[in-house]
């Protein structure tokens, strides 16, 4: 790898909308997770089966280990993308491809962040309710819907970069 161009993207709409709103889901979360805690019986679901029930339960403690998992997700991502020049890249970078090619991938790590974070999230609202008979487990679309979440918008990306390549 040559010494690629550091360039910073510029944000536009939809990138700043997903900063704010990761953000904001992020800060949701933990309300929720501080809120509901002392409600939670000493053993909570830590571990679901494909079937979406849970098959293994641990100490209330572990209920905070998504949030935990997910802020430093979060935190970790949001500084990634501040060094896009790093990111692995189908296409060779130069000066005249940089801004698009780290536009794209900066805006797919905001889009994997925000999906993160709303599936983090999903499960840990869906443990309180099941710990407050409220549900019986994980609803049947989750994981389908959470793979094509997360793998639509690589997919995407990738069909784009080698789209480009013929060009």
């Amino acid at each position: 790898m040559g010494k690629r161009p550091k360039i910073k993207p510029k944000l536009n709409i939809i990138d700043k909308i997903l900063e704010v709103a990761g953000f904001i889901i992020l800060v949701s979360y933990w309300i929720f997770i501080i809120s509901t805690y002392s409600n939670l019986p000493q053993k909570v679901p830590i571990h679901y089966g494909l079937n979406g029930k849970p098959d293994t339960t641990g100490s209330k403690i572990s209920f905070i280990i998504l949030p935990i998992l997910a802020t430093i997700l979060f935190i970790g991502l949001t500084i990634l993308n501040n060094f896009p020049h790093i990111f692995n890249y189908l296409k060779k970078i130069t000066e005249e491809n940089a801004l698009t090619q780290y536009t794209g991938a900066t805006k797919l790590v905001r889009f994997i962040k925000t999906i993160i974070l709303l599936m983090f999230g999903y499960i840990s609202v869906q443990t309180y309710l099941i710990v407050t008979n409220r549900a019986v487990g994980l609803e049947a679309w989750f994981l389908p819907l959470s793979l094509a979440l997360m793998f639509i918008p690589i997919i995407a990306y990738i069909y784009e970069q080698i789209k480009g390549k013929n060009k």
